[in-house]
C-alpha cells in the first residue's frame, strides 16, 4: 500500500459541532460584576438599521437554543456586531452568556426588528436618546450612525445608572466619537452626554425623569424645554422605566410613534429581564 492509500484509509477526526446560525465570539470585556460587553462575527446576509435588535443565545440543555432579545450596539456599517448585556445571576441566559470567551460560539437569528430607528421619528430638530442600564446599547449604535448627525441639530444622551462605574462602557464610546474616521467631524458640537446616578455620589444626579420634569437637564445643557415641533425621543429600559417615561414625553406634548406611523418618541417594548 502507498503512503497515499494509507493517508486516505486513516480515518477522519470528528468534525467540530457546530451551533445553528452560529456567529464566532471575537472580543469580550467585563466592564463590572455586572455588565459585560462582547462582539461577534457578522452573517454576510445580514442587513440592519442602526437601532434595532435581534434574538442571541445559547443552546439549553435540553439541546434547543434558549434566545433572548438584545440590541445591537455597533452601527449598520460595522463590519461585526457587538452586544451589551447583563449578568444575572440565576437567569437562564446571562449566568451562562458571561462565561463566553474569544473563539466561543453564539446563536444569532438574523431577522433584525425593532422601534428604535429613524424611520419611526417625524422629523425634527433634537433628538433625546433616553437609557437606563443596559438600555444604552441601541443608542450605542445609532451614536455612531451618521444619518444621526445628519437628521438632527442637536442629540442629547441621558443614562442613568445606580453607580459611575456602571456609566463606564458609554462615557468610554462616547469619547471615542471624536476620533471616529467616519463621524468624528459630524459629532462635533452636535452630541450632548448627560450621565447620572441614583445611588452613588457623582457629578450629575437623578433619574431620567426627576431631571426632565424638574427642567435640570435644560438647564445644564443649555437647551429649551422639549416640544412636540423640534423635539424627537428614544427611549429604552425596563418597563417600569418605559412606562414613566412616556408620561414625562406625553405631559410635554409628544406622541408615541412606530414604523407603521412615525411621531415624536418612540420606545423598545422588546425589553426581557434577561436580555436587553
Amino acid at each position: 500500500m502507498n503512503e497515499k492509500s494509507a493517508m486516505s484509509d486513516a480515518p477522519l477526526p470528528p468534525a467540530k459541532p457546530t451551533l445553528p446560525d452560529a456567529q464566532t465570539v471575537t472580543a469580550v470585556k467585563h466592564w463590572t460584576d455586572r455588565l459585560f460587553s462582547f462582539r461577534v462575527t457578522r452573517p454576510k446576509s445580514l442587513r440592519f438599521r442602526s437601532g434595532e435588535f435581534v434574538m442571541i443565545g445559547l443552546l439549553g440543555e435540553t439541546g434547543k437554543p434558549l434566545l433572548r432579545a438584545y440590541s445591537i450596539a455597533s452601527p449598520a456599517w460595522d463590519d461585526e456586531l457587538e452586544f451589551y448585556s447583563i449578568k444575572v445571576p440565576d437567569g437562564p441566559l446571562t449566568s451562562r452568556l458571561q462565561h463566553i470567551k474569544v473563539g466561543d460560539e453564539i446563536i444569532l437569528r438574523p431577522k433584525p426588528v425593532g422601534t428604535l430607528v429613524h424611520d419611526a421619528l417625524l422629523p425634527g430638530k433634537r433628538l433625546w436618546f433616553l437609557a437606563t442600564g443596559t438600555g444604552l446599547a441601541p443608542f450605542a449604535s445609532l451614536m455612531r450612525e451618521p444619518e444621526t448627525y445628519e437628521k438632527y441639530d442637536s442629540i442629547i444622551m441621558m443614562h442613568t445608572c445606580r453607580e459611575s462605574a456602571e456609566l463606564e462602557y458609554g462615557r468610554q464610546l462616547v469619547e471615542s466619537l471624536a476620533e471616529d474616521p467616519l463621524i468624528g467631524d459630524l459629532v462635533a458640537g452636535k452630541l450632548h452626554y448627560y450621565p447620572t446616578t441614583t445611588r452613588e455620589p457623582s457629578p450629575r444626579m437623578g433619574r431620567i425623569t426627576d431631571n426632565l420634569t424638574s427642567g435640570k437637564v435644560f438647564a445644564d445643557l443649555g437647551l429649551p424645554q422639549i416640544d412636540p415641533e423640534d423635539d424627537r425621543a428614544m427611549v429604552c429600559g425596563s418597563l417600569a422605566f418605559n412606562h414613566d417615561v412616556k408620561a414625562v414625553l406625553e405631559s410635554f406634548g409628544l406622541h408615541e410613534g412606530a414604523n407603521s406611523e412615525p411621531q415624536e418618541y418612540v420606545v423598545e417594548k422588546a425589553f426581557v429581564g434577561d436580555g436587553i
